[in-house]
C-alpha cells in the first residue's frame, strides 16, 4: 500500500517514513501544501497523513481542496494544536482521524491501520477466504491454517488483488499502489509477483485463486467466508 506523508519538519517527515516503511507501506514524502495537492491528485494513494501547518497551503485547504477533486482515500490529521475547534474544522474539511503530537509510533500505527480497514468495509485486521487467511495487521498470509512465506512486495499484490475481489486491475493500477514516486517502476514484474502468488498459494489452480484478463490485467476470484 502506497501513503501519502505532507510534514513540513523534515525529521518528523523522514521519521513517521520510517516507520510506514518498516510496517511494509511505500511511502511519498512532501514538505509543502502545494507540493502535496499536485501528488494527491496526480496519484491514487491508499491514504494520506497531512499535518495542518504546513507552508504555502496549510492542512485544512490541502484537505478540502483534494476533497473537492474527488479524492476518496483516508486521511488521518496530526495537529500541534489542541484547540478542539482546530480539530473540528479539520474533520469537517474532509479529514478521517487525527493525531496531535507529539504521539507514540504504535498508536499512528493502529490509527493508520484502522483507517485503511474502514475504507475497504472491514471490521476487523483479517480477512477469510475459505482455507486463505489475510492478516492485515500482522500482513501475514495462512492456507489451510499453515503460515505462508511472502515478501512483501508478493503480500501487497495479493491484499490489492482481495481489497478489489471480483474487479479486474491493471498491472499500472497495481504497481501506483505497490511503489513510492522515487522507485524505478517496471509493471512487468507484476506478472512475476502474481506467478509466485499462485505457485505458492494455488499450484494446481484448484482455488482458482487470482486469473488473467488478457489485456486488462488481473482479478481475485475467491469470496470472503465468515471463518
Amino acid at each position: 500500500m502506497r501513503l501519502l506523508i505532507v510534514e513540513d519538519d523534515a525529521n518528523l517527515n523522514r521519521q513517521i517514513g520510517e516507520q510506514m516503511q518498516a510496517a511494509g507501506f511505500a511511502c511519498d514524502h512532501s514538505h509543502d501544501g502545494r507540493e502535496a495537492l499536485y501528488l494527491g491528485e496526480e496519484y491514487d494513494y491508499d491514504l494520506a497523513i497531512i499535518d495542518l501547518g504546513l507552508p504555502e497551503l496549510d492542512g485544512i485547504s490541502l484537505i478540502r481542496q483534494l476533497r473537492e477533486k474527488n479524492r476518496n482515500y483516508p486521511m488521518l490529521i496530526l495537529t500541534a494544536r489542541d484547540a478542539w475547534q482546530d480539530k473540528v474544522e479539520g474533520l469537517e474539511a474532509g479529514g478521517d482521524d487525527y493525531l496531535t503530537k507529539p504521539f507514540h509510533p504504535e498508536e499512528l500505527r493502529a490509527r493508520v491501520q484502522a483507517l485503511l480497514r474502514r475504507a475497504h468495509g472491514l471490521a476487523q485486521s483479517k480477512m477469510h477466504f475459505g482455507t486463505l487467511t489475510i492478516d492485515t495487521d500482522a500482513k501475514a498470509v495462512t492456507l489451510n491454517d499453515r503460515a505462508v512465506e511472502l515478501t512483501g512486495y508478493e503480500y501487497n499484490t495479493l491484499l490489492q488483488l482481495a481489497l478489489n475481489r471480483g474487479k479486474t486491475l491493471s498491472k499500472a493500477q497495481l504497481t501506483e499502489h505497490l511503489y513510492a514516486q522515487d522507485f524505478d517502476r517496471d509493471s512487468n514484474t507484476i506478472e512475476v509477483f502474481v506467478g509466485r502468488l499462485r505457485k505458492k498459494l494455488d499450484p494446481d489452480g484448484s482455488l482458482n485463486l487470482i486469473s488473467t484478463q488478457r489485456g486488462l490485467g488481473y482479478r481475485f476470484n475467491l469470496e470472503p467466508t465468515d471463518s
